[in-house]
């Protein structure tokens, strides 16, 4: 179980840095319409997972240990819009498709602020998957290992377009290929430090289960709403966004209900 485990949360990193990786492949500046539809693609992959694999888990669990089962869900949930709200509010970003920083005035480089934009926003994933593994390592719980690889899977799977995102813009700025790699690929370590961190505290997660869940959930949908939807939506091209959308949604519903 243990090595299952680990291999789980670290699935999403190995996505990232494959995604990363594709910078080395550019010749130019990433073409505005691949742009777009990977972008709708990720958001179309956490809109399914939140749902699928974080709230209705949650809304389950609840039901199973009496009470009003949408309660937690919808604490949690609202719980985690506010803490990423809060990270966008304390922390000094830069989204590729601005010029102007968000969070509290810095020195920081602007490249360090586009990786920091990408890396807060990792943070959610890494809990969501920590957050299922651990609830398979309590024998009280619901979650299975099948579902929990399916959310790692999918959340990897929505990781290679997002470190393409980040290096391929990086490479066009004048970094080197290497740097935006590394750049790259180093946005989603905190994905398994945030998944580790949870399955430590297991003992204390299981108890919060329906609301850490539906937590994960509103976190992701807050990035999905704040930044991928519009940043897909801006500009010309914006079906592609959407029908990225479209297949994301449709893969990651797929994946959760045929592995989960």
């Amino acid at each position: 179980m243990e090595q299952s485990t680990l291999l789980g949360i670290l699935v999403p990193f190995a996505g990232t840095t494959l995604g990363s990786a594709m910078v080395f492949f550019m010749k130019r500046e990433m073409n505005e319409k691949l742009q777009k539809a990977l972008l709708g693609f990720a958001s179309g992959v956490m809109i399914a997972a939140s749902v699928w694999s974080l709230l209705l888990p949650a809304l389950e669990l609840s039901e199973q240990r009496g009470g009003v089962a949408w309660f937690p869900a919808a604490i949690g949930f609202l719980l985690g819009i506010g803490f990423l709200l809060l990270l966008d509010t304390i922390t000094p970003h830069l989204h590729f498709t601005e010029e102007k920083p968000e969070g509290p005035k810095t020195s920081l480089k602007k490249t360090t602020m586009l990786v920091l934009a990408v890396t807060l926003h990792n943070i959610p994933e890494g809990m969501a998957v920590g957050v299922t593994f651990a609830g398979v390592l309590s024998a009280n719980s619901a979650m299975t290992i099948a579902g929990a690889f399916a959310l790692s899977l999918g959340i990897a799977i929505q990781n290679f377009p997002e470190g393409a995102i980040i290096s391929m813009p990086l490479k066009s700025q004048g970094i080197s290929k290497t740097r935006a790699f590394v750049y790259g690929a180093l946005s989603g370590i905190v994905e398994p430090i945030a998944a580790g961190i949870t399955i430590l505290l297991t003992k204390l997660v299981v108890p919060m289960l329906p609301y850490l869940l539906a937590f994960a959930a509103g976190a992701m949908i807050y990035v999905v709403v704040e930044e991928l939807i519009p940043e897909s939506q801006s500009g010309e091209h914006t079906n592609i966004g959407t029908i990225g959308v479209a297949l994301g949604f449709v893969l990651m519903m797929v994946l959760d209900v045929a592995l989960g």
